[in-house]
C-alpha cells in the first residue's frame, strides 16, 4: 500500500479539507471567512500574516488558511501550499485597475507543484458595489478558460451581505470530496 493511499484513507476517516484563501490585499478574504463563520464583519483589519479558522461545512471539517495579500507578503505564500486541497482566490471585482496584477499572481500560483490538482474557486467579491465587474468580465480578465490543470469555478459574492458565499463553498467542498473521498481508483 502506497503512502498516498494511507494518507487518503486517514483523511477519509477524518473528513477534513485544507483550504487556502489567497488574493491581493483588500480583496476581502478575511471578511468572507468571518461571514461564513457568522462573525462580525464590520471590524476587519488587514491580515499581516495568516489566520487559521476551522469550521464544519456539511459533513466536512474545513481548515481554512487565510494569508495576507500585501505585496510584501506574497513571496511567503509558498510556505502555506503543503497539503492544500483547494485554493480560494478572492478578487475585488470593483478594483478594475489591479486585474492584470491579479491575473499574474493567480497564474503564477497555479504553476506551483504543491498546488497541483487543488480545486480552484474564484470568489468575485464586492459584487454589491456599483460598477463592479461581472463574472464573465473577471473570467476573461483573469483568463480562467486557459486553466486546464485545475477544476475551477468563478462565483460572484459579497462578503458583506453573504450573497454567493455558501454556493461557492458548496462547490469547492463537493469538488474536493469527489476527488479525495469518493475516488474509486485505489
Amino acid at each position: 500500500m502506497g503512502l498516498l493511499t494511507v494518507i487518503r484513507k486517514n483523511r477519509r476517516k477524518e473528513r477534513q479539507m485544507r483550504i487556502l484563501f489567497l488574493g491581493l490585499d483588500n480583496a476581502g478574504k478575511t471578511t468572507i471567512i468571518k461571514k461564513l463563520n457568522n462573525e462580525d464583519v464590520l471590524s476587519v483589519s488587514p491580515t499581516l500574516g495568516f489566520n487559521i479558522k476551522t469550521f464544519v461545512h456539511g459533513k466536512y471539517t474545513l481548515n481554512i488558511w487565510d494569508v495576507g495579500g500585501q505585496k510584501t507578503l506574497r513571496p511567503y505564500w509558498r510556505n502555506y501550499f503543503e497539503q492544500t486541497d483547494a485554493l480560494v482566490w478572492v478578487v475585488d471585482s470593483s478594483d478594475h485597475m489591479r486585474m492584470n496584477d491579479c491575473k499574474a499572481e493567480l497564474h503564477a500560483l497555479l504553476l506551483e507543484e504543491r498546488l497541483a490538482g487543488a480545486s480552484l474557486l474564484v470568489f468575485a467579491n464586492k459584487r454589491d458595489i456599483q460598477g463592479s465587474l461581472s463574472e464573465a468580465d473577471i473570467r476573461d480578465a483573469l483568463d480562467l478558460r486557459a486553466i486546464k490543470t485545475h477544476n475551477w469555478k468563478i462565483q460572484s459574492c459579497s462578503a458583506m451581505t453573504g450573497e454567493g458565499l455558501v454556493t461557492g463553498m458548496d462547490w469547492v467542498v463537493n469538488d474536493v470530496a469527489g476527488r479525495l473521498y469518493y475516488s474509486t481508483t485505489e
